[in-house]
């Protein structure tokens, strides 16, 4: 381990890190943006590798891959929503122009981490700081990516609201999260600038950049999916959104109007009820706990409702079976959730691919932290095809257009950095 102190470093030196990382075949970081979040944020990590021969493409392989004998590495990705088709008899039909592998973890020859007031290199470290320190940041004009178009017109979007609500009342789900596909096609863009934009312009607890390849994840998620922290694991659901005001009154007004809002309450509480019993799955006996419900927590542009959920895992237990037992996540999904996911397939028009999906690091005695995939950019450097995707819990209380400006709602970082508007 080669520690750096930050303060002999320049102040631009995490987006130097990420602009030589970039270059790698594999590259992965993991930002906190040193936000305050109840059991603590990502670790601030990044780690490369030229390539990865071995890496797991399904949740079989993956554990073996984790039971080989490794070195101090943290191992470093990503599942797409499409792994919910190995864990139950599930299908993807629906078009995508991403084709992300299903699953993709790798071992890092070189890892950064910053913590303590330093910078940590680990692995093969022999010239990197220098490295580093030569990659220039360039100043690029603003993207505008004027061809953006959805996938799922409004009216169809409206429609398939209504008819989620009659399949609610006929008793086929309680809550189904409804999603959509924003695309362009043929466009170019650098991938390192747009993610700073992204994390300047909304600052997230669990962001990530990703690069496998020719695809890119670029990505600003608020919420969390599973940790392990020794024997212990935790959820943090969110659902629940309001957008912020201008002034303090007006915002703390909307804070309240959220806290008391009867619908965003119960969309809470189904996916904690659904979490609960995901992670009873794992859990010893009579350990699985809500510590925090109903939480209220600020980001840059909404509020959010965000609950807590935690268990003590039963010995023997590992991440391929905690991921069978929760993944994906409730919050991205609905309840019942298999039922909820087979009308996911047939409402939506578009296949999730990272989106919903998780990308984290899991560290060598076991402990891992996995995000949920949202608020993000999905992009193939060599096709062009630019996506993201925006989605809001349904439940037979929704109001068709108010469900569709909450994704809007949720959209909005993304247009920004984009230059691109929907309304």
């Amino acid at each position: 381990m080669l520690p750096v102190p930050l303060p002999e470093l320049p102040p631009d030196f995490p987006a130097r890190a990420l602009r030589w990382a970039a270059g790698f075949a594999h590259c992965a970081y993991f930002e906190s943006n040193d936000l305050a979040y109840p059991n603590g944020s990502f670790d601030r990590l990044l780690g490369v590798a030229d390539g990865a021969p071995d890496a797991p493409r399904s949740l079989a392989e993956l554990r073996q891959w984790l039971q080989q004998p490794a070195e101090a590495a943290p191992c470093c990705g990503f599942l797409t929503y499409e792994v919910k088709n190995e864990i139950e008899a599930l299908r993807s039909a629906n078009v995508s122009g991403l084709e992300w592998p299903q699953l993709h973890f790798f071992r890092p020859h070189t890892w950064l981490r910053w913590r303590s007031g330093v910078v940590e290199l680990h692995g093969h470290t022999a010239g990197v700081l220098e490295a580093i320190l030569a990659t220039l940041v360039p100043q690029l004009p603003a993207p505008h990516v004027p061809a953006l178009r959805p996938r799922m017109p409004k009216a169809e979007y409206l429609a398939a609201v209504e008819a989620i609500k009659e399949d609610i009342l006929n008793g086929e789900v309680y809550e189904l999260n409804l999603c959509q596909e924003f695309y362009a096609e043929g466009v170019q863009l650098d991938p390192v600038d747009v993610f700073l934009r992204l994390n300047a312009a909304s600052p997230a607890p669990f962001a990530g950049f990703v690069r496998h390849h020719h695809h890119y994840l670029l990505c600003a998620s608020p919420e969390r999916f599973l940790a392990r922290r020794g024997s212990r694991i935790i959820s943090q659901p969110i659902k629940g959104t309001i957008r912020r005001d201008s002034t303090p009154a007006a915002d703390e007004a909307r804070r309240l109007a959220l806290l008391h809002d009867e619908k965003e309450r119960a969309e809470n509480l189904m996916i904690v009820d659904l979490v609960r019993n995901d992670l009873a799955r794992v859990a010893q006996t009579g350990t699985v706990q809500v510590p925090e419900l109903f939480g209220l927590y600020p980001f840059r542009h909404v509020w959010q409702m965000i609950s807590t959920v935690e268990a003590q895992l039963r010995p023997g237990v590992d991440l391929v079976d905690v991921l069978r037992a929760a993944f994906p996540m409730g919050s991205m999904t609905g309840a019942p959730k298999i039922r909820a996911m087979q009308l996911i397939e047939h409402y939506e028009h578009t296949r999730r691919g990272l989106y919903s999906g998780s990308i984290g690091y899991i560290g060598p005695g076991g402990d891992f932290d996995l995000n949920v995939v949202i608020r993000s950019l999905q992009y193939r450097q060599d096709t062009g095809y630019l996506s993201f995707q925006v989605g809001s819990a349904i439940t037979y209380d929704s109001v068709p257009e108010r469900e569709y400006e909450e994704c809007l709602l949720k959209a909005q970082a993304l247009l920004e950095v984009l230059g691109v508007s929907f309304g």
